[in-house]
């Protein structure tokens, strides 16, 4: 089935079926059309919808957007129809139910890893594999994983996140897999919480950390703000960069002016975007959407 919105008729057929035939849904994943890895302009647009798996569910102003399954379904559906939106990153969950309404067809599927670093958790930067897991994307033929490294110089927990990212890589690898790591600078606020660190220093140096990982890295790609200096984007590592997208909130227009300023970076491919594109402030999805396509791949539909 192909569905363009969630009706009624599919939102209940979704909820019976996940109960009565859950194999449906795997099926579905599984038996996808498939596409090559890389188009003809060599560009990527990827919409993000992982962030439910960690426990964020706000966006913008709205502290439960997110969680809402069926708008969030629904937004992604619309989302993914168009031609020029290349795939998904998400959740097992997600990932499976999109499957099953035909969203994913013909589109590329990264499969989120470590979820375990739960958003409000002081043990966060212990970041277990809680979703997939390397055997599992192959199997379900999923076209690779990502995993997030936060590095906090004082939190021992980052140690283990450390290990268990570069065995995943490992085992993607030798599956033929993509591994899309982002790596992101944190600290330790008042309250003993993980806070991101947008000191572009700090950053520049993390990237010479996650693009030295493994023992193999042909098959690694870097997650990066739009915010990493220019310099560092351009010349501290010939992988391929893949744009995060964030939650600009009211600032959406400077977002936009962040990622047209780094997609013009020779080894910047493209763009994961989550909350601009499900949540943008202000505009339609449909609006938002159009406007990272043109970003990315420079066409007007």
């Amino acid at each position: 089935m192909t569905v363009s919105a969630i009706t009624d008729e599919t939102w209940t057929r979704l909820l019976r079926e996940r109960a009565e035939c859950p194999n449906n849904f795997v099926e579905a994943l599984s038996g996808r059309r498939r596409r090559a890895l890389m188009g003809a302009d060599r560009r990527l647009l990827i919409v993000a919808a992982d962030h439910t798996a960690r426990a964020i569910v706000a966006a913008g102003d709205q502290p439960f957007a997110l969680a809402n399954r069926r708008d969030l379904l629904d937004r992604l559906v619309r989302i993914l129809g168009h031609p020029q939106v290349d795939g998904l990153l998400a959740s097992a969950d997600l990932v499976e139910e999109l499957a099953w309404l035909g969203a994913l067809e013909e589109k590329l599927v990264f499969g989120t890893m470590n979820r375990g670093g739960y958003l409000g958790a002081k043990w966060g930067l212990d970041d277990r594999m809680t979703a997939y897991d390397a055997e599992h994307v192959a199997r379900l033929g999923l076209d690779g994983g990502k995993v997030l490294l936060r590095i906090e110089h004082t939190d021992r927990g980052v140690a283990t996140t450390l290990a268990d990212v570069v065995a995943q890589m490992r085992l993607l690898e030798e599956r033929g897999l993509v591994c899309i790591v982002e790596p992101l600078p944190y600290v330790v606020d008042s309250a003993g919480l993980p806070t991101l660190d947008r000191s572009t220093d700090r950053l520049d140096k993390i990237v010479s950390i996650a693009a030295g990982l493994g023992a193999n890295s042909m098959l690694t790609w870097l997650k990066l703000p739009a915010w990493t200096s220019a310099v560092t984007l351009g010349s501290a590592t010939t992988m391929p960069i893949l744009l995060l997208g964030g939650d600009p909130g009211e600032n959406l227009d400077e977002t936009l002016r962040e990622w047209e300023h780094a997609l013009q970076v020779s080894n910047v491919i493209g763009l994961v975007a989550g909350r601009p594109l499900l949540f943008p402030h202000g505009r339609s999805v449909g609006d938002m959407t159009e406007r990272a396509v043109r970003l990315v791949h420079g066409v007007r539909t």
